[in-house]
């Protein structure tokens, strides 16, 4: 009863947190998610160490992860040019060089684990700036940018909604399993009914928000209902990748960041995958409504 007591408190303050610095304004947003960027890093970073005898560079990493955030935004809102990535491009060439001047036993694993780390935690927290921030047309080739939190809001609504329907349907349902080699507790009746109570709570957000098109009801409730399919759909996957990687660890928490909860990399697994796809996805339906 107490750790229930525990998880159930600390969950309530991470989803204030979250919610709060997003709808607060780019600045807060801003702070929370690179601390979150680096702080996932430096775990996954420091699991790989531990448990597979490597030896990545934590500090250079998870600067590189923290930096690539900044420099995105940045980018996103206009700030500054392509260049702002050049820093981030001598930090990944220094991850290689650098190891020739230390005798490692794991050279290739540190290369690889380090590029992970980009490529698994940097990247998909630094497309959240591409959910966040958007520009508007001025005339004249001119054109300014805004801070919209909705996208970036509503992807962690529709894990969080997920999630908690995959749960509670699941062990209420729950007959066949999902990926029973790696995540014994999920099943196909969870998953549905995480992806038909997102595509359900979609349709509220989209009674409010018509930023896939002002003009057309129908085509902008459809396609919130496909970003929450989308998110929810891929967030499964997401929360699948990291079960393996604790799995091939043989750990059950990567941490143990929030109580009752376990590491930043259990709170985010499905948003690594997640975030990527919702991206593409918006920004194939911006192209298409052009």
């Amino acid at each position: 009863m107490k750790n229930l007591i525990i998880r159930t408190i600390s969950g309530l303050v991470f989803v204030a947190v979250v919610v709060g610095c997003i709808l607060w304004g780019p600045l807060p947003y801003a702070i929370l998610f690179a601390a979150i960027t680096g702080l996932t890093t430096w775990e996954f970073c420091s699991l790989i160490n531990k448990y597979l005898d490597c030896q990545i560079n934590r500090i250079i990493t998870t600067t590189a992860s923290v930096y690539f955030f900044a420099a995105v935004m940045a980018f996103n809102m206009n700030m500054t040019g392509s260049e702002v990535f050049i820093p981030y491009l001598i930090t990944i060439v220094y991850l290689f060089i650098s190891e020739l001047y230390f005798k490692t036993n794991n050279t290739l694993m540190n290369w690889s684990f380090a590029l992970m780390s980009q490529l698994y935690i940097a990247l998909p927290f630094a497309l959240l700036n591409t959910l966040s921030f958007f520009g508007v047309s001025m005339g004249m080739g001119a054109h300014d940018v805004f801070y919209n939190p909705i996208f970036t809001l509503s992807v962690f609504i529709f894990i969080w909604v997920g999630d908690s329907a995959a749960y509670g349907f699941g062990t209420w349902l729950g007959r066949h399993r999902l990926f029973q080699r790696i995540s014994p507790k999920k099943s196909w009746e969870g998953t549905i009914s995480a992806l038909i109570i997102s595509a359900i709570i979609s349709q509220i957000i989209a009674t409010y928000f018509t930023y896939f098109s002002s003009s057309c009801d129908l085509y902008n409730r459809l396609a919130w209902a496909g970003l929450a399919l989308i998110v929810v759909g891929f967030g499964t996957w997401g929360d699948l990748v990291e079960s393996l990687i604790k799995r091939k660890l043989g750990i059950k928490d990567s941490g143990a960041f929030l109580p009752g909860h376990g590491g930043l990399l259990d709170r985010f697994d499905s948003s690594l995958i997640a975030i990527p796809m919702a991206a593409i996805y918006i920004y194939t339906l911006n192209q298409i409504m052009l």
